[in-house]
C-alpha cells in the first residue's frame, strides 16, 4: 500500500472492505456504504432501526475488515460516565491512585441501545465523540486515532429509555437504517449460517488502522467545486424554511453533507464530488438534524421527507469549473483524469467566478 492514497485507490479498497463484510451483512449493501462513508469522512455513525436487523453485527464485521481494536459498551439504566471513561482506583502496592482506562478507549466502539443509559452517561460518551479526548479528575487523556462511535437505538421500544436530544444527535455524522432483508436475502442469511457451522461470524482484515488514516488523509485531496458546495449549503438552508420544520439543520449539517460526499466520491474512484453524491447522503445526513413542528408528529411526517421535499426543490447545479480554494494561482484549467471516457467537461478559468448551473458539453 502506498503512503499517500488517492481517492482511485481508496474507492478499490473500499469496495474490498464493503464486499467483505457484505459476505455477513446480507443485501444491505448501500446502507454499509452509508455506514463506510461515515467512518472515512471521520465521523460517528447511529444506527437505528428494529431490533435483528444487523446493527451490532454491522459494527462487528466493519471493526474486523478494517483492522480496529474492537470494544462493545451495553449501555443500561444503571451505568455510570466512569463505566465508560474510566476511573482513578487506588493501587494498593504503591499507595496511589492509577487510572483505569474504559471501553471509549479503542478504535471503534459499539454504544448498544444508547437510547437506554441516562443523559449523564450520554453525555460522557457525547464529549468524546466531540473532542475526542476525556477528562477525569482533571486530568486529559486524548484518544488514540482512529477513533469511531457506531451507537445504535431502538426506535420503538421508549419504555425505560432516554431518547437522545437534537443537540445531541447533530453530533452523529448520519444516521442509517437498515430495513426488513426481502425473502432471498433472508434466505441467504439462514443458509450462510448452516454453511459455517458456528454462530460467530469472522471475516478476514483488508487493512489496518494505519491504512485507514491514510484512506481517511487521501479525502482532503477530493474538490468540491463551488457550484457543489453552494448546492449544499442551499440545501441545509432549505430545511430552515420548511413549512413543516420548527428548527432546520445547523451549518454542522453542510459539513457533514461535505464530508459525507467527499467519501461517497472516492469510494466510487473519483477525485471531484457530483451532485448525485450530495443526493445520496442528504437524508442520512440531514434528517436527524431537524425538529419537527409539533403538529406534524399528529399528522406523522417524518424528516426524511422534509429532506427528500428540498431535495425535489433545490435546484442542483450541473458544472464542471474548478473549486475556488487552493487554484488561485494555479495555470488554467485541470480536469480529472478519473473522469469517464467520452465526457468532456467546460472548465472555468481560473480567475472567472464559477458559473453554478452552466451545463456540460457533452462530445
Amino acid at each position: 500500500m502506498t503512503k499517500n492514497l488517492t481517492p482511485v485507490e481508496v474507492g478499490r479498497v473500499a469496495a474490498q472492505v464493503l464486499d467483505q463484510v457484505g459476505t455477513v451483512v446480507v443485501g444491505k449493501r448501500a446502507a454499509l456504504e452509508l455506514v463506510f462513508a461515515g467512518i472515512l469522512a471521520g465521523g460517528h455513525v447511529l444506527l437505528e432501526d428494529l431490533p435483528g436487523l444487523g446493527k451490532t453485527l454491522t459494527a462487528r464485521m466493519f471493526a474486523q475488515a478494517l483492522g480496529l481494536d474492537f470494544r462493545r459498551l451495553q449501555f443500561t439504566p444503571d451505568l455510570l460516565p466512569a463505566d465508560v471513561t474510566g476511573s482513578f482506583l487506588y493501587d494498593q502496592r504503591s499507595h496511589d491512585f492509577t487510572f483505569r482506562a474504559g471501553p471509549i478507549f479503542t478504535n471503534l466502539l459499539l454504544a448498544d441501545e444508547i437510547n437506554r443509559t441516562p443523559p449523564k452517561t450520554q453525555a460522557a460518551l457525547l464529549e468524546a465523540m466531540q473532542e475526542k479526548q476525556v477528562s477525569v479528575e482533571g486530568v486529559t487523556y486524548r484518544l488514540e486515532a482512529p477513533f469511531h462511535v457506531l451507537a445504535t437505538a431502538n426506535p420503538i421500544e421508549y419504555e425505560g429509555t432516554y431518547p437522545l436530544p437534537e443537540a445531541q444527535l447533530d453530533r452523529f455524522l448520519l444516521r442509517v437504517s437498515f430495513g426488513y432483508p426481502d425473502a432471498a436475502e433472508e434466505w441467504s442469511v439462514l443458509r450462510r449460517r448452516m454453511a459455517r457451522q458456528r454462530e460467530e461470524a469472522v471475516v478476514e482484515p483488508v487493512v489496518d488502522a494505519a491504512t485507514l488514516l491514510q484512506m481517511q488523509a487521501a479525502l482532503e485531496t477530493v474538490e468540491v467545486e463551488d457550484s457543489i458546495g453552494h448546492y449544499i449549503v442551499a440545501l441545509t438552508a432549505a430545511t430552515r424554511s420548511h413549512p413543516s420544520v420548527l428548527v432546520g439543520a445547523s451549518p454542522r449539517g453542510s459539513l457533514a453533507l461535505m464530508l459525507l460526499a467527499r467519501a461517497r466520491a472516492a469510494m466510487a474512484g473519483r477525485d471531484y464530488v457530483i451532485p448525485e453524491d450530495v443526493k445520496e447522503v442528504a437524508v442520512p445526513a440531514l434528517a436527524h438534524r431537524i425538529t419537527l413542528r409539533p403538529e406534524m408528529w399528529l399528522k406523522r411526517v417524518d424528516p426524511g421527507s422534509v429532506v427528500t421535499d428540498v431535495l425535489a426543490s433545490t435546484p442542483a447545479p450541473a458544472s464542471g469549473a474548478l473549486p475556488a480554494y487552493g487554484h488561485a494561482g494555479a495555470p488554467g484549467p485541470r480536469p480529472s483524469p478519473a473522469r469517464p471516457q467520452g465526457e468532456e467537461w467546460e472548465y472555468a478559468e481560473s480567475d472567472e467566478p464559477a458559473e453554478p448551473y452552466r451545463h456540460p458539453a457533452r462530445g
